[in-house]
């Protein structure tokens, strides 16, 4: 039986994408999943293709939404055990034409998200002595990219938020760890393909192309491989690992 069997496991952003795998995956390992998200029709449809999966609508960018949707989640499945931060917004222009409302949705979403979603569970698991916090970074959490400044300032504060949480909780049972994926095959990134594809004039598959070429291997990462390392991450035996940041990116960073 796994490790993770009974184990109340949230992901933000759970309807799709990265979220949506890491839920599946979850769920195949006997977890009780809870996802969230901001459209509630989508996630009562993702819910409804897993097993023991509940949706939740939550705006993790709103601490009172936060708040409620967390009460509600302990409500219906009891203490969360893991905590898959993976909400997350892109906007891209360059930086001298970047607007602040626009770099303020990226931070609102992307790192304050963590921050309230993180508050949320820390005390029971602080109570219980035991807890999981996986945050979906990125390879800009790692590197820069241009033209999305706002994306990379608040992935690269999610791994520093990441790095000082795990110490606060390394001998409290919990571990705080960060998985940074490369290029996935997410709905973020085909419609940045497809801005891609306006703006220049290329067509979708030179423009895949290009994205593709970052990676060593050629190829976009798949949201499986992003929730297998999740699932790793989870695990009750990974008690050792924290504090880290992980690239799923097929080389593009070591």
């Amino acid at each position: 039986m796994s490790g993770l069997a009974g184990k109340h496991v949230v992901v933000t952003g759970g309807g799709t994408g990265i979220g949506l795998a890491v839920a599946k995956a979850m769920t195949q390992m006997r977890a009780t999943v809870t996802i969230m998200g901001r459209d509630r029709d989508r996630l009562e449809q993702a819910a409804g293709r897993l097993i023991g999966t509940r949706a939740i609508a939550c705006d993790v960018s709103k601490s009172t939404s936060v708040a409620q949707a967390f009460r509600q989640a302990q409500a219906n499945s009891g203490r969360i055990d893991v905590l898959v931060n993976n909400a997350g917004t892109v906007e891209s222009a360059p930086f001298g034409k970047m607007d602040e409302d626009a770099f303020r949705r990226m931070l609102d979403v992307n790192l304050m998200g963590v921050f309230h979603a993180s508050q949320a569970v820390l005390p029971g698991m602080l109570e219980s002595g035991w807890g999981r916090i996986i945050n979906v970074a990125s390879t800009a959490g790692l590197k820069g990219y241009a033209y999305v400044s706002g994306y990379v300032a608040s992935k690269h504060a999610v791994i520093g938020l990441t790095r000082s949480l795990a110490l606060e909780t390394a001998k409290k049972g919990i571990t705080v760890n960060a998985v940074c994926p490369g290029y996935t095959e997410t709905e973020i990134v085909t419609t940045a393909i497809d801005r891609i594809a306006s703006k220049t004039g290329r067509s979708t598959s030179e423009a895949r192309a290009d994205l593709e070429a970052g990676n060593p291997q050629g190829r976009l990462i798949q949201p499986e491989e992003v929730a297998a390392t999740v699932l790793w991450l989870a695990d009750p035996a990974q008690s050792a690992l924290t504090g880290q940041a992980i690239a799923i990116a097929g080389g593009e960073v070591m």
